[in-house]
């Protein structure tokens, strides 16, 4: 009773004082949300010419204005001022076919593609894929579709410890794939490769004989690749035609190499055949 007279008291003499009742402390603002990164920010890279990363452990970089000495040694048309760079260790098929898409995409032109013997200790290659552009913004975009088409490329890449099987296929090939490949532009265009190189030979000849197409080259480690152990062979043909073709090198691909490996043959992502 006492200390409630004395709190009406108190707040009597406060209004007559024309001051107010005391309020309890107002709670604190909270902090802004921290604003999204960068995706170069995030891999811990700071370097405006860093775009991104992708599965094989393969890096995009876009060059923005490429000093002219460097022009003149890599024989780079000097009006594509702008470069796209695709690095990867593991794969070049999968890269390659990503660049083609790259190209139907964008005002770009691959102009150099070159297969490194790396892989990271595997059987196959790596790649260095450039493009040129006029326009800095080009350049980045062919980047980006390519490491994003990375991930589907890569559907039917089987990797094992005993070696690996790669099947790409595109309805109509580009100017990517006439570089690196020689494949007719506009035409349905595909490649198996196999490692070791005995079982990339049956792989061509599988899909030689399985549906009407026209061979367009044929690698092996002495002849055509970085001295890979694995053979590639390149194809074109009506895109039903070509389709039905790694379809049944691919089964056959996938048999044999589980005769030098008893664990699973798994896709590396998903199947896109």
């Amino acid at each position: 009773m006492k200390d409630d007279l004395v709190e009406r008291l108190l707040g009597e003499v406060i209004k007559k004082m024309g001051g107010s009742e005391p309020q309890a402390p107002a709670a604190p603002t909270p902090a802004p949300a921290e604003a999204p990164k960068a995706l170069g920010a995030l891999s811990g890279c700071g370097l405006t010419e860093f775009v991104g990363t992708a599965i094989g452990h393969t890096i995009g970089l876009v060059i923005a204005n490429v000093d002219p000495l460097l022009h003149e040694k890599m024989k780079i048309n000097p009006k594509y001022r702008s470069i796209g760079i695709i690095g990867a260790r593991t794969g070049a098929g999968p890269q390659i076919f990503a660049a083609d898409e790259a190209v139907k995409a964008t005002n770009s032109e691959v102009v150099l593609i070159e297969l490194a013997r790396d892989t990271e200790g595997g059987a196959g290659h790596g790649c260095l894929i450039v493009f040129g552009a006029e326009d800095v913004s080009d350049a980045r975009r062919a980047v980006e579709v390519t490491l994003n088409e990375v991930q589907r490329t890569m559907g039917d890449v089987y990797g094992t410890p005993a070696g690996h099987l790669e099947f790409q296929y595109t309805a109509r090939a580009s100017g990517a794939l006439n570089k690196a490949f020689g494949a007719p532009l506009g035409q349905a265009f595909a490649i198996t490769v196999g490692a070791p190189a005995a079982i990339g030979v049956m792989l061509a000849d599988t899909a030689a004989k399985a549906a009407t197409v026209q061979a367009v080259g044929y690698a092996s480690p002495g002849n055509g690749t970085s001295f890979s152990n694995e053979v590639i062979f390149t194809f074109t043909g009506d895109s039903g035609a070509v389709r039905q073709a790694v379809i049944a090198a691919r089964d056959v691909g996938k048999t044999l190499l589980a005769t030098l490996d008893p664990s699973e043959i798994k896709s590396t992502t998903t199947p896109y055949i």
